[in-house]
């Protein structure tokens, strides 16, 4: 599991070659009943006793099969099986960051899946139920996720006099007034945002019902100028002003929240909840984490769900076992196996009262368009936020020129 951005491939002639070879080369790689599954080297290091229950109940069910688990990393992974796609030899099963899976869907490199098959997919994570459907069809199933929460300082939520964690956006507001008038550092921040942190913002256009775009009759239609999205960015931009003093036109690794956090320059940040690793021993006793509420009380803000899926090469030889394998893998055994060893499982009615979990419980995800990377290497959604936060355009203005770039971007042909 890993967040990233997509990088632009073309796969087209790739993936035709190899589906020309489908029934010659590639099923010399494998036996009928011999599958090759890829998964990454957190699994391996973290749950490889859950692989090995999840291969033996896969033998049971199938006498005879045989399951070759081979761990990746992440850093080399997708080109491996880019050459398995012109070559042959590859994986049964791979598993796929939820932020990679779009341009492999769109070019046709992975085979559909029945949803029913799998346990729990009617409440699978949104954030990761979305990443893995293209155009109407599943092809990626949920394996587990990571939230975004709120990592803070309690001693100084304490000397600021706040006895109660905040419980909504409202609240979280008044708290970042006294939190300042508590704190003299210059430039501190009561919750550190860097302005053009796309991530943050969209939570607040989804947590007030709005979006980024959607699919009308096959063509693409930008949302951030809907009446909804505009007031989840003018939300945006208030809370920001009210809690970070970050500049308004940089990301979010310029400098890294977890670096200014450390140096004493936050009572809070919004991140991955892996951002404890980086506080600082100074702060680390200090340090605890909670779920960033949205506007209305008792409700987490949606938020982007880091995390990974796992699909079938459309050139696996062994689709139907490879499916079995899945669904042994994503069990409701296997997901709460998972959970016990602190990740997210992939379904809403698993989700238990962990600050990650609960903070699981609304996401959303980028639109699944096969020119998603378009929009995101354009800086789209950044250049927006700077053009508000620093008052070169009004929300409206701003959105409406991005709404249109969106859509124009999503419908190249």
């Amino acid at each position: 599991m890993k967040r990233r951005s997509i990088v632009a491939l073309s796969l087209v002639v790739v993936l035709a070659a190899a589906l020309t070879a489908a029934t010659s080369g590639a099923t010399k790689r494998a036996a009928a009943n011999s599958i090759t599954v890829w998964l990454q080297v957190d699994a391996q290091s973290g749950w490889p006793d859950i692989v090995a229950a999840a291969n033996k109940q896969f033998q049971s069910d199938h006498a005879g099969a045989t399951v070759n688990v081979q761990y990746q990393n992440w850093g080399d992974h997708l080109q491996k099986f880019d050459a398995t796609l012109a070559g042959g030899g590859g994986a049964d099963v791979i598993e796929m960051g939820n932020t990679e899976m779009t341009k492999y869907m769109a070019a046709g490199a992975f085979a559909p899946l029945d949803k029913s098959a799998f346990d729990n997919s009617a409440n699978w994570l949104k954030g990761l139920a979305a990443s893995g459907k293209f155009g109407g069809k599943v092809y990626g199933v949920p394996y587990y996720a990571g939230s975004r929460v709120v990592t803070y300082r309690s001693d100084l939520f304490k000397k600021a006099g706040i006895s109660k964690l905040p419980a909504t956006t409202g609240e979280y507001v008044a708290d970042a007034k006294k939190l300042l008038a508590a704190n003299s550092k210059k430039g501190f921040s009561p919750l550190y945002i860097a302005g053009t942190d796309w991530y943050v913002a969209m939570s607040f256009v989804f947590d007030y019902g709005g979006g980024i775009a959607t699919q009308v009759s096959g063509k693409w239609k930008g949302l951030l100028n809907s009446p909804k999205s505009i007031a989840g960015l003018t939300a945006y931009k208030n809370f920001f002003n009210a809690t970070s003093r970050a500049s308004k036109t940089t990301d979010e690794t310029h400098p890294n929240p977890y670096d200014v956090y450390a140096q004493g320059g936050a009572a809070s940040m919004l991140g991955p909840s892996w951002f404890t690793c980086c506080v600082g021993a100074k702060f680390k006793s200090a340090t605890a984490q909670f779920v960033m509420p949205g506007r209305v009380k008792g409700q987490a803000i949606p938020g982007f769900l880091g995390g990974s899926d796992l699909a079938v090469p459309a050139n696996s030889p062994n689709k139907a076992l490879a499916s079995d394998w899945i669904k042994d893998f994503t069990s409701t055994a296997s997901e709460k196996a998972l959970q016990a060893k602190g990740n997210i499982p992939n379904a809403t009615n698993l989700l238990g009262a962990s600050v990650n979990e609960r903070a699981a419980s609304r996401s959303w995800f980028v639109p699944t368009a096969k020119h998603w990377v378009d929009v995101e290497n354009g800086n789209v959604l950044r250049n927006m936020l700077a053009q508000i936060l620093s008052g070169k355009l009004s929300v409206k203005q701003a959105a409406n020129s991005a709404s249109d770039n969106i859509a124009s971007v999503l419908n190249q042909s």
